[in-house]
């Protein structure tokens, strides 16, 4: 978190609220509220709507991309290598639950005036990952899209959890949920590829 400033106090609760409510459900003055400060201290120190929007995504993106550059630089093109990867995809969605429910808003059509997120953010890291997973993955393997099911359940589990007998949803922060999910991920990743571990 980076709330010792005003600044970084909005990009926390606005991330929050976005996270939780989306864009088009959370206003400037929701924000500034649950801030404790004004809208024109709002306004004063991010800007209007838009401009706290973009600044929160730009943040999650910096934090998602350094997150993968770190996770890819020493991936060995194997299976050990591409499970450690998805291993820290999961821990990082884990420790940061708000940006994967960014994202899903935005698979949700969320904020759909501001349309350049996807090519700025996602394609580069998406390319980045496959091109480095590629290394490990036989021609008959579809890259792309492993990546993207790995991004999809490991979003959508984030986001929606599982529904047990309970009538419960459990998401990352349930321990066994989160390691029930992890061993399925694990797998499935293990098997697309066709490797052995």
């Amino acid at each position: 978190m980076s709330g010792d400033s005003p600044r970084g106090r909005i990009l926390d609760v606005a991330t929050r609220l976005f996270a939780e409510l989306g864009y088009d459900g959370t206003s400037t003055r929701l924000i500034a509220e649950a801030a404790g400060l004004n809208i024109a201290t709002v306004a004063y120190h991010v800007g209007n709507k838009r401009d706290l929007y973009l600044a929160v995504m730009e943040r999650a993106h910096q934090r998602e991309r350094a997150a993968l550059e770190e996770a890819t630089a020493d991936l060995t093109p194997d299976a050990a290598g591409v499970l450690r990867l998805l291993d820290r995809y999961v821990d990082f969605c884990a420790a940061n639950p708000d940006i994967p429910a960014l994202w899903v808003h935005r698979w949700l059509s969320d904020a759909s005036d501001v349309a350049h997120l996807e090519n700025a953010y996602v394609q580069p890291l998406m390319e980045m990952v496959a091109d480095a997973v590629a290394k490990a993955a036989g021609d008959d393997v579809d890259v792309e899209y492993l990546v993207w099911s790995v991004i999809w359940c490991t979003h959508g589990f984030a986001r929606g959890g599982v529904l047990r007998g309970d009538g419960e949803r459990h998401r990352m922060d349930d321990p066994s949920a989160l390691i029930r999910f992890r061993a399925h991920m694990r797998r499935m990743v293990t098997a697309t590829l066709g490797l052995s571990t």
